[in-house]
């Protein structure tokens, strides 16, 4: 399974920008997608996830509102659409992908419950 990321960069302050992980190797439709951030001198944190079956989707506080993730398992991609963003949000954004044959789940924002990972994309919100 291979995960590319793209549609970083710089924006402004109140800017928007939409996230993609597109995924090959394998069918999306039975994977749990995870977006996480890790800004310098910070922990990987997670920001958002969608769950394979159902589509049932969770965010972090410090993104609620602002942040929306979705899927298209025709295209084999996730999206994070990204709205309002703040300089607290310039981070590397990495998605994950947990499988059906993942190990224990510690949760939807512990990185350690997936397995795969893509290689990350830059976003700086930035005046």
């Amino acid at each position: 399974v291979q995960l590319v990321e793209s549609g970083g960069g710089l924006v402004q302050p109140g800017g928007s920008l939409r996230l993609s992980c597109a995924v090959s190797g394998s069918t999306l439709d039975y994977y749990a997608i995870g977006w996480f951030r890790q800004a310098p001198g910070k922990e990987r944190e997670g920001v958002s996830s969608i769950s394979s079956s159902e589509g049932r989707t969770y965010y972090a506080d410090s993104v609620k509102g602002r942040f929306t993730i979705f899927r298209d398992n025709a295209k084999n991609t996730v999206y994070l659409e990204m709205n309002s963003l703040k300089p607290e949000d310039t981070a590397v954004y990495y998605c994950a992908v947990r499988t059906p044959y993942s190990g224990t789940y510690y949760g939807w924002d512990s990185a350690a419950s997936y397995d795969y990972w893509g290689q990350g994309t830059q976003v700086t919100v930035s005046s």
